[in-house]
């Protein structure tokens, strides 16, 4: 997949791109997400979550937020999500293993987060969940 161009390679109606982290672990929580459909629109967002965030903690609220930007985004479009596909890019190896369940989320904290992030992505059609390289992401992305 080419995450410079949002995922040549997918064919899904939606393509959400996320990193997140933390300067500390944990410390400061920052996060940014690409949401790209394939009319062409493409939007770019930076978030910070304040002090005491992990750097999974992050991860997860970055998605949670990306998610919530692209059920927007459908329905300011009048486009029903239930009948949309969802790829949702990210360097975060645990955040993939654990939404695709081949890890358990055994941190309570965590737990709350993948509970919040698995609702939202229900609403979706069929969704993907692609790890890709952090190199990858942050020449996208920034950091």
């Amino acid at each position: 997949m080419d995450t410079e161009t949002g995922g040549s390679e997918s064919t899904a109606d939606l393509i959400l791109l996320v990193d997140g982290g933390s300067q500390g672990n944990p410390g400061q929580g920052y996060g940014s997400f690409r949401l790209r459909d394939l009319e062409g629109y493409e939007r770019t967002v930076q978030l910070e979550f304040g002090q005491k965030v992990t750097s999974n903690q992050a991860e997860y609220q970055t998605l949670i937020a990306a998610l919530e930007a692209a059920l927007a985004h459908t329905f300011e479009r009048g486009w029903s999500p239930e009948r949309l596909s969802l790829s949702v890019v990210t360097d975060s190896k645990l955040m993939a293993e654990q939404l695709t369940g081949r890890y358990r989320v055994r941190n309570p904290e965590l737990r709350r987060l993948y509970d919040r992030a698995r609702k939202l992505i229900r609403r979706f059609a069929q969704v993907e969940i692609v790890w890709r390289p952090r190199a990858e992401i942050v020449r996208v992305l920034g950091h």
